[in-house]
């Protein structure tokens, strides 16, 4: 009955709603030249880097958010080859025809809502904000919901190559990370204070039949920028914005759950090579405080800054310094579209980048204070240093498949960042796995997966702490055992295992009044779900 109603009124108003878009689609189909327009070839990195792997990556990128990526999916059009939406993956369906009738003019609305449950049986400390009140292990309880509007403007008002999308994000419990294990970066991407914001909002363009596409707006460059696919699977966030950045730009940079104004643009140089890159604010909320971390700007309440300083998402700060990024991209052996209808092997793909930012922005010096005196020794304000920098490099490659039709794979990813040791608290890192997919034949979309990571406290972290007679920092790493199963198209369920050892790299135990030991390697348990709706 209600369904019935939906579609009469939907009928009713779809005549004036076309007529009043005829003007406005008219003057901005003038403001491109036609020949310069393609027609929405895939632009977003986490699709095509997919694509390129033949479909091998993991369902569901975890460390893209998940959620950007099925915004980005958009629109979809039906499996069949018609112009019809494909639900099959949304839980809610058509939602009474209304998702059909938008998809008619390119508007697609998604919902993404992710619940996870964590604990840690082993090693730990609680936060600073418990002294040595609290304990060290526990479990904990976090969750989003996002909802992504996104806006075909070919089919809206006939402006081919453009797209307009707005997202936000509600997100509730608590952080283990934060309140339990005292890491260098959280053990899951979706750890973020309890807020209701706005996350990206950007419009994007693609000129020369798609071999240039333009993207401005608030963006959160993390599902585009230093992405592996394969290392998509796992949950522990440093296979996702790397922890360097994570740690050492302010609020950890324009990443999840921050967004920041940039401009974004991608040039497809041949069928094998692309250059992207962006400019952006470097500080998300805009906080700056003139002590250590830098992370959090002094505030272990509200490690992201989430709250203090831009509780919703529309500062849209450009006040600080901008973050200029780029990356070349090699692909190899990229996959046709449907494998299926290959009639020979295309060989094992492979995707590898090179890339590096600078960051024009002041940073606390680790070693000397204002008087050039040693921090560690002497106290006082840290002197501010200009700018900062890091490169990287990132592996996806495909070592193993059956046969090209086969669902079956193994992939390996690989990543390495490196950076200046003064001003950072993060000089190396690096992550590396292997991931297969389809480990049973009657689950094609399932993928295992074992990741490890690295992280090495820089020469200035160390020299400080060395300095104030403190326990010196070495390296912390990471291992985690994943399985995400695919239960229903809308639906992943991850059972997930995570061991780190020396946390923060040897970080004292606050429980202890003297710095004398470390908070104990830990063992920690993961359940992930992830509904489409």
């Amino acid at each position: 009955m209600r369904a019935a109603f939906l579609t009469s009124l939907l009928r009713h108003t779809e005549h004036h709603f076309r007529r009043s878009l005829l003007a406005s689609g008219a003057l901005l189909a003038c403001l491109l030249p036609a020949t310069g327009l393609a027609q929405s070839p895939v632009d977003d990195q986490a699709e095509r880097d997919q694509q390129s792997l033949g479909n091998s990556a993991p369902f569901m990128n975890q460390s893209a958010m998940g959620i950007g990526i099925n915004a980005l999916h958009l629109p979809r059009a039906s499996k069949t080859g018609n112009d019809d939406l494909d639900t099959s993956d949304n839980l809610l369906g058509t939602m009474g025809g209304l998702r059909t009738w938008l998809y008619k003019y390119g508007i697609t609305f998604d919902m993404e809502d992710v619940e996870e449950l964590w604990g840690n049986t082993s090693g730990g400390a609680p936060s600073t904000m418990d002294a040595r009140s609290g304990k060290g292990s526990g479990p904990a309880y976090d969750a989003i919901t996002a909802p992504t509007l996104t806006v075909d403007l070919e089919k809206l008002v006939g402006l081919k190559g453009g797209i307009f999308t707005i997202s936000a994000l509600q997100t509730r419990g608590r952080s283990i990370t934060q309140d339990h294990l005292a890491n260098y970066n959280p053990v899951s991407s979706y750890e973020a204070d309890r807020s209701t914001r706005l996350f990206e909002l950007w419009y994007r363009q693609l000129f020369f039949n798609g071999k240039l596409g333009v993207k401005i707006g608030q963006q959160n460059l993390e599902s585009e920028f230093m992405l592996t696919e394969y290392g998509g699977l796992f949950l522990n966030s440093n296979f996702g914005w790397p922890m360097a950045p994570s740690v050492n730009l302010y609020s950890g940079g324009p990443s999840w759950p921050l967004a920041s104004p940039a401009l974004r643009v991608r040039y497809h140089l041949t069928h094998a090579w692309t250059l992207l890159a962006a400019v952006a604010d470097d500080n998300p909320p805009g906080s700056r405080y003139n002590a250590f971390n830098i992370q959090n700007g002094g505030n272990t309440a509200d490690p992201t800054n989430q709250d203090t300083h831009d509780g919703s998402g529309t500062r849209f700060n450009t006040g600080t310094g901008a973050l200029l990024i780029g990356e070349l991209h090699y692909t190899l052996n990229r996959q046709p579209e449907d494998l299926s209808d290959a009639t020979k092997d295309p060989g094992l793909p492979g995707i590898y980048k090179l890339g590096g930012f600078y960051d024009t922005a002041n940073f606390p010096d680790y070693r000397y204070n204002t008087h050039d005196q040693l921090m560690g020794k002497n106290g006082g304000f840290p002197r501010w240093d200009r700018g900062n920098w890091m490169v990287y490099g990132v592996i996806d490659q495909m070592v193993w498949r059956p046969s090209y039709k086969s669902d079956r794979s193994l992939g390996l990813f690989a990543r390495a960042t490196g950076n200046s040791g003064d001003r950072n608290m993060v000089s190396f890192a690096a992550d590396a796995g292997l991931n297969l997919k389809a480990p049973f034949l009657s689950r094609p979309n399932d993928t295992f997966g074992i990741g490890w990571g690295i992280g090495r406290s820089s020469s200035g972290w160390r020299q400080y702490n060395r300095n104030a007679g403190s326990l010196i920092p070495g390296n912390e790493n990471h291992l985690e055992v994943t399985y995400q199963a695919e239960v229903r198209p809308w639906l992943v369920i991850q059972p997930d295992f995570q061991e780190i050892w020396n946390p923060m790299g040897g970080k004292a135990d606050p429980r202890y009044p003297s710095p004398s030991r470390r908070i104990g390697n830990e063992t920690v348990f993961g359940l992930h779900t992830s509904v489409t709706f």
